[in-house]
């Protein structure tokens, strides 16, 4: 389904086209090389995020490259497209590493006769051009298990053997009612459907907000890759999807654990420090015009908020383990300070 079209049946997203992995051992044909790999993310997407931050949790922004397109798309053949424009570093609308203006053609390059979707986030590969993968499901575990060499001292373990299955176990539903739900509410085609959606949703929330009640993070005593997925629905739920999606049985303000635990995280290197406000707000309320046809861009809220006192030292836990923090943003990375 085009953003720019009024939906007609419920949002079903399609599989990822190109789902290449990216290993240490090149075991399905791709090996974990620094310099190889670029990555192509718009940081209002919260798919897209959640790789970022793995990006930066492992310390791979030497070896994986990033590339940032504008958070407004651009129609071209009445189509919409990721493109690069100067606004986010690309001088003449070309990304001065790929060479490409829309991020369409690293998929043409793979395949000229695609004629499918294009997202992000998307890893390109610079020495042939051609997009390696848009798989976002499978992108945060690669980074996190396959990356070992190029990964930074004390890169934290994000997704412990041990707690694979319940980690899994959860992100499912996370995916389904949080992550996706948001969604389904916001493009749904009747009453009925947004009333499933939205229901699910904060049962979902609920749920959520019980679990965290007595634990920092939600599997273990660590940050781990069920966080990474929650946290950029949470980041962007009361700045776009509690008004411009509908999703507004409560604000996420409302929820004392989960508002606590999304500032502790926020608070965290890697997740706030790679969050975007103006982009989120900008990309959701201007590119869906049949939810939004003035365009009309929210001021609010203030986000200042999630840089407030959240206490959930006090329930125990470390956020990277045994591990250490990332460093600092690479200057041409940073996003704007709040405030």
């Amino acid at each position: 389904m085009k953003v720019f079209e009024t939906p007609t049946e419920e949002l079903k997203r399609k599989p990822a086209a190109f789902t290449d992995r990216i290993t240490t051992d090149g075991r399905f044909g791709r090996a974990a090389e620094p310099g190889r790999y670029r990555l192509v993310i718009n940081r209002a997407c919260p798919w897209a995020h959640r790789v970022v931050i793995t990006r930066r949790l492992m310390g791979l922004e030497g070896a994986i490259s990033l590339a940032v397109t504008d958070p407004v798309q651009e129609i071209i053949a009445d189509d919409a497209h990721w493109v690069f424009t100067s606004e986010t570093g690309s001088p003449g609308g070309k990304d001065p590493v790929l060479g490409i203006h829309a991020l369409r053609e690293a998929y043409l390059a793979r395949d000229p006769d695609y004629t499918g979707g294009v997202s992000v986030p998307a890893l390109v590969d610079v020495t042939t051009g051609h997009l390696a993968t848009n798989d976002f499901g499978r992108l945060t575990l690669d980074l996190a298990t396959e990356w070992g060499g190029p990964a930074r001292e004390g890169a934290p373990e994000l997704y412990p053997a041990a707690l694979r299955d319940e980690i899994d176990a959860l992100c499912e539903d996370i995916y389904r009612d949080v992550n996706n739900g948001v969604y389904r509410a916001g493009f749904a085609p009747d009453q009925a459907r947004y009333d499933a959606a939205v229901t699910a949703l904060f049962a979902r929330l609920d749920a959520l907000e019980e679990r965290l009640a007595t634990r920092r993070y939600l599997v273990g005593d660590t940050i781990t890759e069920a966080d990474i997925r929650l946290f950029p629905t949470l980041v962007r739920f009361d700045s776009v999807y509690h008004g411009h999606f509908k999703c507004n049985i409560r604000k996420l303000t409302e929820y004392p654990a989960l508002w606590a635990y999304a500032r502790d995280l926020f608070q965290t290197p890697g997740f706030g420090d790679t969050t975007h406000f103006d982009h989120i707000r900008t990309h959701y309320y201007y590119v869906h015009t049949a939810i939004n046809p003035t365009r009309v861009i929210a001021a609010g809220p203030d986000p200042r908020g999630w840089l407030t006192e959240h206490h959930r030292a006090e329930l125990g836990g470390a956020p990277f383990g045994a591990g250490t923090a990332p460093g600092p943003v690479p200057a041409d990375e940073r996003v704007p300070p709040l405030g």
